[in-house]
């Protein structure tokens, strides 16, 4: 089984957007053994964002409520953290940034839902790419 965390600060929008985008993408593509978590580097047990709910929910994905995680580093996961930023504070050598992937996933905390949708759309960019480097790793089509 592949584990993959998606990393951002707080865990209230990007993170758990990218987690829940990923779940049902790899879903529809029939991918399976891939767990799909995320958490924050800041994370103080905080509701997911109402706008990112907003967002989730209007383009199809999970937009429940659940409360933030904060990053505790196991072994043997994949961590895909959000920006460059995100990466220089995880100690981990299985650890890649987004901007690896797609670009880089801006911080839409504080702004409007137009924002969050961008967000969205970007996170849904960087999942199709790493769902396509698994499928290519496993050999899949």
């Amino acid at each position: 089984m592949l584990e993959i965390c998606f990393v951002c600060t707080g865990n209230t929008c990007r993170s758990v957007m990218a987690e829940r985008i990923a779940k049902k993408k790899a879903k529809l593509r029939h991918i399976k053994n891939v767990k799909f978590s995320s958490c924050g580097v800041m994370a103080k047990k905080e509701n997911i964002n109402d706008n990112a709910k907003k967002v989730l929910k209007e383009l199809g994905y999970d937009g429940r409520d659940r409360k933030s995680v904060k990053l505790k580093i196991k072994p043997n996961v994949l961590y895909v953290t959000m920006t460059d930023a995100h990466k220089d504070l995880i100690d981990t050598k299985k650890c890649i940034s987004c901007s690896s992937l797609f670009k880089e996933v801006p911080d839409p905390f504080g702004q409007k839902e137009d924002i969050y949708r961008i967000t969205a759309l970007i996170i849904e960019k960087n999942i199709d790419i790493l769902l396509d480097k698994i499928e290519n790793m496993r050999g899949e089509v």
